[in-house]
């Protein structure tokens, strides 16, 4: 039994399911780069993260010690009384620091949320 060929309205619904599917995946697939680009950009930062931190802890204990050292017959203990507040100063500063950071908002998947966004207000009117 043959059909009777489609009216333009099933024929209007296939053509804006289909365009709505492809505006579906589009953004999926912005998601996912977008998901993508935050994991490279985490995991670099991370990564010189720990090498200054490790590089930058190194250089001050060792600049201690020789200060602590040069100075040991005359101002050992005032040598070591700065350099503990320096450090606890300089990691109170740091702790604070990443506080703060951790608070912000993200701006992961911004763009794909501000294009649904775009795309809902362009199907309401």
């Amino acid at each position: 039994m043959d059909r009777p060929p489609p009216t333009r309205l099933s024929a209007s619904l296939k053509g804006l399911a289909g365009t709505v599917l492809t505006l579906l995946q589009v953004r999926l697939e912005l998601l996912g780069v977008e998901a993508q680009e935050e994991v490279v950009r985490v995991v670099g930062l991370l990564l010189w993260g720990v090498a200054a931190a490790l590089l930058l802890s190194l250089g001050l204990g060792f600049l201690a010690v020789f200060i602590t050292v040069a100075l040991w017959e005359t101002q050992r203990l005032l040598a070591l009384g700065v350099f503990a507040t320096l450090f606890l100063t300089l990691g109170g500063i740091a702790t604070w620091m990443a506080y703060q950071r951790v608070r912000r908002e993200s701006t992961l998947f911004a763009s794909s949320l501000a294009e649904l966004r775009q795309d809902r207000e362009k199907l309401r009117s």
